[in-house]
């Protein structure tokens, strides 16, 4: 008993600790994107349609051969599958982000935590949407001024 007791007191504190920075961290994932998630899977999805769509672009209207996929595995998908098989690369990258930062949403909120739970679908998700981002600029820029 002595050892159920010890146990269900620790996890019971744990839980105060927790709940005493959900809060702050909440806070911090609300300056990283301040409206709802869903426009934030909005964003990456309109990133992604315009990052295909640029990668086309700037492979087959530049008259340059400086162009080409940097990533080895959209590099690979457009060598042996061509730009359909860059689409498909490039729906299942997104579904898998969007799977673990909802499962991981998901889990969070269960446990009793949805503060975690935000911050959690927030940080996996941002650093793919600065990135994908950054490489429509840099295809736009590429296909309209590197010519």
């Amino acid at each position: 008993m002595r050892i159920r007791n010890f146990i269900r007191n620790s996890v019971q504190k744990s839980k105060q600790k927790e709940r005493s920075l959900e809060r702050p961290f909440e806070k911090f994932s609300r300056l990283l994107w301040p409206w709802s998630e869903v426009k934030l899977v909005l964003f990456i999805s309109l990133m992604a349609f315009l990052d295909y769509v640029s990668t086309y672009a700037a492979l087959k209207l530049t008259k340059h051969n400086q162009v080409s996929e940097v990533g080895p595995i959209a590099s690979w998908a457009l060598q042996t599958g061509g730009f359909l098989r860059l689409f498909f690369i490039d729906v299942t990258v997104i579904a898998v982000l969007l799977l673990l930062a909802s499962g991981a949403r998901y889990i969070y909120t269960k446990w009793g935590f949805p503060g975690f739970g935000r911050t959690a679908f927030i940080f996996l998700l941002i650093p793919y949407a600065i990135f994908i981002f950054a490489v429509v600029f840099n295809n736009i820029l590429v296909t309209f001024l590197g010519q």
